[in-house]
């Protein structure tokens, strides 16, 4: 038989792993939740051509075709070819229009689902991964708070995640308003160009962006030092738009921009100090964003890349006739897992849920203990049956190995329960029906890894 091989990009957790990941997805959903975000989820496909209507994603989709050929006669009037979604904001947009006269606006959602995305597999880069998003969608406007709110709720979710060895976050915040504004004022004409560029600075440098500028976005020498200066720019308060005018650009759109980054900004201070930033490089190289747009790192592990984006968007979910205009950010999910996991940062206390091993004396017997093993789980006791009738030595020995603290012992001829802590070997009477482990011990807990 062939030897198997994982396939590259495509993720798969051992119990440890998956019990650190299914913790992450119960934590931002309840902060989700908390913020009043109703969870929906969408089919995994779309047809290609609103895929593609994101910008230049056509080398990322997966195309779906049957491997069994039917013949033209079994084709559906009408079928389009179709694709694995490749992020959960353009379905999103397509359920918000076949579904507009079911919501209620403004309409705050949160979608935890996989996706599947054609690109080069590397450290936290996927072919198949977990995002977690949220939006709120408005119908013909969004008030400008909305931003505000959004990578406050991510912070949130990131605070709380810190209790099982995440690091801390920081959320790099631009406005797409300032961007455009300053390379209008410039006199460029390929704006959407000239930010898809600046996107790669992180990733070619400034030297390699401002040949790019020069050579494909038709900047000269002069406008290229300017975008490079604008893209320097940091902060976390006013002084941001003072050192964005001090460089001799003025635009109404970039002013406009100027005012929205300060009060984001300004109100992420006195909300979540030290986490929300103004950083002008970033771009978000998408087409569709129009306002502020937002990228998340941790913290000593920023070569990691961004692990949670996204941004405003005013026409993305659009029939002609009406348009819902909306904010959104997207967490990578998986992306955090195998950082933790890699880095050795977070682990659970044990790898499965079962708190009880309760033992069984002989076959003939063993309808006692699984009584007893329903009663304890009728209590939100998990509990399990030994799988066979060994010497108790080895029953014991079988919930060491799966880190079950606890084995219990069925009474014979009129005798007690008993059950054991294998940890400390204390061994007491017990009751299925008021017998209560540890609380530490009744589920397992994930926590936090020092070296």
């Amino acid at each position: 038989m062939a030897r198997i091989a994982p396939l590259s990009g495509f993720p798969e957790w051992l119990p440890e792993g998956r019990a650190v990941e299914s913790h992450i997805l119960r934590t931002v959903a309840q902060v989700f939740e908390l913020h009043g975000f109703v969870g929906i989820e969408t089919r995994a496909v779309e047809p290609l051509e609103q895929l593609l209507s994101k910008g230049e994603t056509s080398k990322e989709v997966y195309l779906l075709r049957r491997l069994q050929d039917d013949g033209p006669e079994q084709q559906v009037a009408g079928d389009k070819t179709l694709g694995l979604h490749f992020d959960l904001t353009v379905p999103f947009a397509r359920y918000v229009l076949e579904n507009a006269g079911h919501l209620a606006f403004p309409f705050k959602r949160y979608q935890i689902q996989k996706v599947w995305r054609g690109e080069r597999p590397q450290d936290g880069r996927f072919r198949e991964f977990t995002q977690a998003d949220i939006d709120v969608v408005g119908s013909e406007e969004l008030p400008f708070h909305f931003e505000v709110e959004l990578p406050l709720v991510i912070a949130e979710a990131f605070a709380a995640l810190q209790e099982i060895g995440l690091p801390p976050v920081r959320i790099s915040v631009n406005n797409r308003k300032v961007a455009q504004g300053f390379y209008e004022g410039l006199g460029l004409a390929d704006v959407e160009g000239v930010l898809r560029t600046i996107d790669k600075l992180d990733k070619i440098g400034p030297d390699a962006v401002a040949e790019a500028l020069q050579r494909d976005n038709g900047a000269n020498e002069e406008q290229a030092r300017a975008c490079l200066a604008l893209a320097s720019i940091t902060g976390t308060d006013a002084s941001v738009a003072e050192r964005v005018l001090a460089l001799g650009v003025r635009t109404p759109r970039l002013e406009e921009g100027l005012d929205e980054l300060v009060r984001l900004v300004e109100t992420a201070a006195a909300r979540a100090p030290g986490v929300v930033v103004a950083d002008l490089k970033i771009a978000r190289g998408l087409d569709y964003y129009t306002g502020s747009v937002y990228e998340t790192t941790l913290v000593g592990h920023e070569q990691l890349g961004s692990i949670c984006s996204g941004g405003r968007y005013d026409s993305l979910a659009s029939d002609g006739s009406h348009t819902y205009p909306g904010v959104g950010l997207s967490i990578g999910v998986s992306r955090l897992v195998s950082r933790l996991l890699a880095a050795g940062l977070s682990s659970p206390t044990r790898a499965i849920p079962t708190a009880v091993l309760v033992a069984v004396a002989d076959e003939a017997h063993r309808g006692a203990s699984d009584g007893i093993a329903a009663a304890l789980r009728a209590r939100d006791i998990p509990a399990d049956v030994a799988p066979s009738a060994a010497k108790f030595g080895k029953q014991i020995r079988h919930a060491d190995r799966r880190a079950i603290p606890f084995v219990w012992f069925p009474g014979v001829d009129g005798a007690a329960d008993q059950v054991k802590d294998i940890r400390s070997g204390d061994q007491v009477d017990a009751d299925a029906a008021t017998w209560a482990p540890p609380a530490q011990d009744r589920w397992p807990v994930i926590l936090p890894q020092t070296s």
